[in-house]
């Protein structure tokens, strides 16, 4: 372990406060900070994701894969690297940020991986051997048409392990689980497999207390709408589908039931709350099996625990 380099993560539940603590320490010490937000790869959806790149609101097309963007001089990689109709899989995810930790190392830098996605992170932290089955279209329009029970059901049945990582109430994830043990006859689960470390690395979680995340998360809607999800949606479903995986992501799919009459906007706007506290006690759910990761308050611990693990 010690002759791999260093990877720093920040991770942590929605709103728990990563950009703000990534930044101070990427400042400090040299860093480079690389997105672990699945909904943050796409482009033109900074509002709704609390995308740290303001910049890219106004964008259409931008290259961060060559060329990084700079918030406050840091550079961060693989935001906004997708148009929301494009396909991002975390075989894509995992071969991307590899890269780029790589050439961070290159420049004699340290990267920082911050986010809240747990397959994204796990897919690094762990090497997972990920399966490289390719979507089926014929197979995906079929499970479309059931619910979310009858999905869950089903891959309960065929690999159990996945069903209970998945959840109830992400559709699109128990469709790809379902989809991968269909075409290769083996579990889902069983093929993301543990490889050998790739780095030697430092996991930092927030921790916050459910009720003070609650109101951040909050709060932060609230400023979304003030600084114009509406409009942002708007602009969007102009430009893609309804049905795509990052228009169907909490906050845009609410807005877009209210601007279809479909809805109030004060029930929209309360759904997206209510929608964003079960995400982040999922992501919670998630992290808290990890026992490598150390929790942490406030920025000085984390100053301290980056000090030491880089031998500063």
């Amino acid at each position: 372990m010690s002759n791999l380099k260093p990877l720093v993560i920040i991770l942590g539940p929605t709103s728990s406060g990563k950009t703000e603590m990534s930044l101070k320490l990427a400042k400090k010490y040299n860093g480079e900070i690389i997105n672990a937000d699945s909904r943050q790869i796409y482009q033109e959806m900074s509002i709704g994701t609390g995308s740290p790149i303001a910049i890219q609101r106004n964008l259409i097309s931008i290259k961060t894969i060559i060329k990084p963007l700079l918030v406050n001089n840091i550079s961060h990689h693989l935001f906004s690297i997708k148009k929301p109709n494009q396909k991002f899989s975390l075989s894509q995810y995992k071969k991307l940020a590899i890269k780029t930790i790589n050439n961070i190392h290159k420049r004699d830098k340290i990267p920082i991986l911050v986010g809240g996605t747990g397959l994204y992170i796990s897919s690094i932290v762990d090497n997972l051997e990920i399966p490289e089955a390719s979507p089926n279209k014929k197979i995906r329009e079929r499970l479309e048409k059931h619910t979310k029970k009858y999905l869950y059901e089903r891959l309960e049945k065929i690999d159990i392990k996945s069903a209970k990582n998945i959840g109830l109430n992400n559709k699109r994830k128990l469709i790809r689980a379902i989809e991968v043990f269909e075409l290769t006859g083996e579990p889902f689960s069983s093929q993301q497999t543990k490889g050998k470390p790739l780095f030697n690395i430092l996991q930092i979680g927030i921790k916050i207390d459910r009720e003070e995340l609650y109101k951040k998360i909050d709060k932060r809607v609230d400023t979304m709408i003030k600084e114009g999800l509406i409009e942002e949606t708007k602009k969007l479903s102009k430009k893609y589908k309804s049905d795509l995986p990052a228009m169907s992501g909490i906050g845009y799919f609410e807005i877009d039931s209210y601007l279809k009459k479909e809805t109030s906007l004060e029930n929209a706007v309360q759904r997206i709350k209510f929608r964003t506290h079960q995400y982040a006690r999922r992501q919670m759910t998630w992290f808290k099996r990890d026992e490598r990761i150390v929790w942490i308050e406030i920025y000085q611990e984390s100053n301290k625990l980056v000090k030491n693990f880089l031998g500063y």
